[in-house]
């Protein structure tokens, strides 16, 4: 069985034309133009925003003329990571999909279910002529997963629909009505590089095997970071022999908790044996640990090429001390949604940069504004005292729940209709372009809903076979059932 076996074929039909389109963030020029395309082989209104959002307008089905505008929504950019011995261009390359059992995954690579599924849904419904619906606005923005910049730049002219349907929610039997705010904090350390000490031994420290995973949906599974694994293990070991650090690389993307990370370092040749006794001392007490939620982990170290300079002391001793004391992972629960995370923060990513620079990203959540921009000064804070230069994002605003919106009283009766019980309304501790669409929209009612997917933002992901139809039928008959003006 493929992709194309599967049902309902008029979504993986679409989703499958999305695999074969690259489509990484800030990378959207295919995409946008195949949908532009799509727009003009249907007849169908369209138009392009200068962020490169496009609207795709689908007039309502006749009888159907008096039901409000519904906007179906759903971002076309997909997150681009790979294994590290996956060879594939995020540019060029198409996504290679297969089916595992009950699951369709990807060839080593993300799967860009999220939220090509969503998108691939809502091709479905302007493609069809038999799908019951009132007037369609079918919006897809851009760059979603990097910075919510399509979200952030559209116009407060570019939509004139009444309900919001978000696509971009991954599990199934869940109705989304709330989500996260978030903010990324960066720290920069500028370090002076040094001469390489005589009588060293230079090892290379790597740490591979994580599930890594999405830094919203995912960071209450306590999940292993590898930036602060490697570092746990550097720290311990500059406390044994004079560690010099030659570099540090760890983490890709401010949404995905880092699932590889490495570092070259020596010690004195007096004291090369505290490498591995070190390594096999830590080692098993981190997969122990880990060994219920990411039993794949894998520390390695090995002997490496003298390096060409070594980072100065201090700053050495400042990053080292400031990614230990760095906080990560769940910060607070909601008081008001039992199991809901309400704040968190990300240690992202460590990337020598330019400049004798090494730049730290971390990203912050909450559902209360106040809380988000508490847990940005704390990690603001670690940093500071470590003498690197901190700067914050501007943020995006989460989305209030609205427990009594109108168009969560239909979906909640199609759900309880189609499958005989009651779907879970939930607030969900990712980020949503929802909340900034309802700063430029405050009439919108608006909930979210898609299939299951795992894994997301991971070369793990991997989205539920089964739970695309009935997320399908729920869709429909939300749509046939929007109640009128």
């Amino acid at each position: 069985m493929t992709i194309k076996d599967l049902k309902p074929s008029e979504v993986w039909h679409y989703f499958y034309e999305l695999t074969q389109i690259p489509r990484p963030s800030k990378k959207e020029e295919k995409v946008i133009a195949y949908l532009l395309d799509f727009a003009r082989k249907h007849n169908l209104e369209a138009k392009k925003d200068e962020a490169g959002n496009v609207l795709i307008v689908k007039p309502a089905t006749k009888g159907l003329e008096n039901l409000p505008t519904v906007i179906l929504q759903g971002h076309v950019d997909m997150v681009a990571e790979k294994n590290s011995d996956t060879i594939h261009d995020f540019d060029k390359d198409p996504i290679e999909t297969y089916v595992d059992g009950d699951w369709l995954k990807a060839k080593g690579t993300t799967l860009g279910a999220d939220n090509g599924v969503g998108v691939a849904a809502a091709l479905a419904i302007l493609a069809s002529g038999t799908i019951e619906h009132g007037k369609l606005e079918c919006l897809f923005t851009v760059d979603e997963e990097t910075g919510l910049t399509g979200a952030y730049a559209l116009g407060k002219d570019f939509l004139n629909g009444d309900i919001l349907i978000n696509l971009d929610t991954e599990e199934e039997g869940e109705i989304y009505i709330g989500c996260a705010g978030g903010k990324i904090t960066t720290a920069t350390f500028t370090y002076k590089p040094e001469p390489v000490p005589s009588n060293y031994f230079w090892f290379k420290v790597q740490v591979t095997g994580l599930s890594g995973g999405h830094s919203g949906s995912d960071i209450d599974k306590g999940l292993g970071n590898a930036n602060k694994i490697l570092n746990r293990y550097l720290w311990a070991l500059s406390r044994k022999s004079d560690l010099a650090l030659a570099g540090i690389n760890g983490g890709n993307l401010h949404n995905a908790i880092a699932r590889e990370a490495y570092a070259v370092a020596g010690v004195p040749y007096s004291k090369k044996e505290d490498v591995i006794v070190e390594l096999n001392t830590l080692a098993p007490e981190i997969e122990a640990e880990l060994k219920m939620v990411d039993p794949n982990l894998k520390m390695t170290v090995g002997s490496t090429d003298t390096p060409a300079f070594i980072i100065d002391k201090e700053t050495s001793y400042n990053l080292l001390n400031a990614i230990y004391a760095c906080p990560h992972g769940v910060l607070g629960m909601s008081h008001e949604i039992t199991g809901l995370v309400e704040t968190s923060t990300n240690l992202a990513s460590v990337k020598m940069k330019e400049g004798n620079t090494i730049v730290i990203t971390a990203s912050q959540r909450s559902s209360t504004n106040s809380l988000k921009d508490d847990a940005a000064n704390m990690v603001n804070t670690v940093f500071t005292l470590a003498k690197a230069d901190v700067q914050h994002s501007a943020g995006y605003p989460g989305w209030k729940p609205d427990p009594e919106s109108k168009v969560l009283g239909v979906a909640k009766e199609s759900y309880k209709k189609l499958f005989g019980k009651e779907p879970e309304i939930m607030a969900i501790h990712a980020g949503l372009e929802c909340g900034l669409f309802l700063e430029k929209y405050p009439h919108l009612d608006m909930i979210s809903c898609g299939p299951t997917i795992r894994n997301a933002h991971s070369p793990e992901e991997q989205i539920e076979i089964a739970t695309v139809p009935l997320w399908w039928d729920l869709l429909l008959d939300i749509l046939k059932n929007i109640p009128a003006k």
